[in-house]
């Protein structure tokens, strides 16, 4: 018979998020009629129709601050391969729960929920738990930033003193990850016919001398001791609308991966001279890093809970991909954040996604753990 976390996975599961267009509500008003019978208070906040994330707060009656959990409810596409397994199913099979989300991350959310519930009677008597979970993460954590503006006026995320991130880590706890920062390179020249190309000003020859500074741009910094170096990407390049014109437009695709301390506006203002005048950069992401100080007392007590879990003594990482946390640490003034859930990692986007039953069942028992050992501290 499966366990309540693992239900729950295949009902939102079974809920198409994929954003665009999202239509998260759906899950966040499912979790909200479960949390606020199990005694929470929730609310919900909308950043466009149906595109709804939920905070939901139970305790907090003593000086200490809450412990936050987070998670996000919106899925990617499915992408062009068909799937062997239908991606909304929810099905189990050979310990395998199939689906969109199934990884990333709708059984972390499950999880939590799940643990917070079965905790609620004793969690309403100490410093209390914050969820929050979002919509819109995967584009661009919209659903977090919108709650962060938010709490700058209205203190709608109250305090929290730790936050667990349920993103897939396969239940190894992460410290932190990079920072995200996207950005598009236009060039602009002038069009002409393509046998008299000296008539014209070849946009793309212009982009063409910018990847090409790009991939020998040195971004001066030494390789952080958790996450190494920071990386730059050309990901995509556009231009040009027929074959037998000179192209008068050309767009770039970039995509830097930060560390602790880079200052991102600085970072811009490099790259635009780098790059020169011919070259016109517009921001798209901008996120910063996470992470945690190795020697922080609560992340070795959240080691200690997964150590026996599974089977090895936790080393420091840092997670590959960006997470709300990006935004929530700062809404929250900077407390110690992991990442946490059982997803697979490497399923994350995948066609075929997949979590491990047992995995989910697993991180029902260390948050339940971490969120009575904050509770008793």
């Amino acid at each position: 018979m499966s366990s309540d976390a693992v239900l729950l996975t295949q009902a939102l599961v079974r809920m198409n998020t994929i954003n665009p267009p999202g239509i998260e509500d759906q899950c966040t008003d499912h979790l909200c009629r479960l949390l606020e019978k199990a005694g929470f208070s929730c609310t919900s906040y909308d950043f466009a129709p149906h595109r709804t994330s939920l905070v939901a707060k139970i305790g907090g009656s003593n000086d200490k601050a809450p412990l936050c959990f987070t998670g996000h409810v919106d899925v990617v596409p499915l992408g062009t391969v068909a799937w062997s397994h239908e991606p909304f199913a929810g099905a189990i099979e050979h310990g395998r729960l199939y689906g969109r989300g199934s990884s990333d991350m709708k059984s972390g959310v499950a999880a939590f929920v799940t643990a917070a519930i079965e905790l609620a009677e004793s969690l309403a008597k100490g410093p209390g738990l914050v969820l929050v979970i979002t919509a819109g993460e995967e584009t661009g954590c919209e659903g977090a930033y919108h709650l962060a503006e938010l709490h700058k006026v209205g203190n709608i995320l109250g305090r929290a003193g730790a936050i667990v991130v349920a993103e897939p880590t396969a239940n190894y706890p992460l410290a932190g990850h990079k920072g995200a920062f996207w950005l598009k390179a236009r060039t602009r020249g002038v069009t002409a016919h393509g046998s008299m190309p000296e008539h014209g000003d070849n946009a793309i020859y212009k982009a063409a001398r910018a990847v090409a500074r790009l991939q020998e741009f040195d971004f001066g910094v030494a390789p952080h001791p958790l996450m190494g170096k920071p990386t730059l990407n050309v990901g995509t390049i556009h231009g040009g609308l027929n074959i037998n014109s000179v192209p008068d437009a050309a767009e770039i695709g970039i995509d830097i991966r930060t560390l602790p301390g880079q200052s991102h506006p600085e970072l811009f203002g490099c790259l635009c001279q780098h790059l020169g005048p011919d070259v016109a950069l517009e921001k798209l992401l901008d996120v910063t890093s996470v992470c945690t100080d190795p020697d922080d007392s609560w992340l070795a007590s959240v080691f200690e809970v997964m150590a026996p879990l599974i089977k090895e003594q936790p080393a420091i990482r840092s997670a590959s991909y960006f997470t709300d946390a990006a935004v929530l640490t700062q809404a929250y003034q900077g407390p110690p954040t992991v990442i946490l859930g059982p997803g697979e990692p490497q399923m994350a986007h995948q066609t075929d996604e997949y979590c491990l039953v047992e995995r989910i069942d697993q991180a029902v028992v260390a948050y339940r753990q971490i969120m009575a050992n904050w509770c008793r501290e």
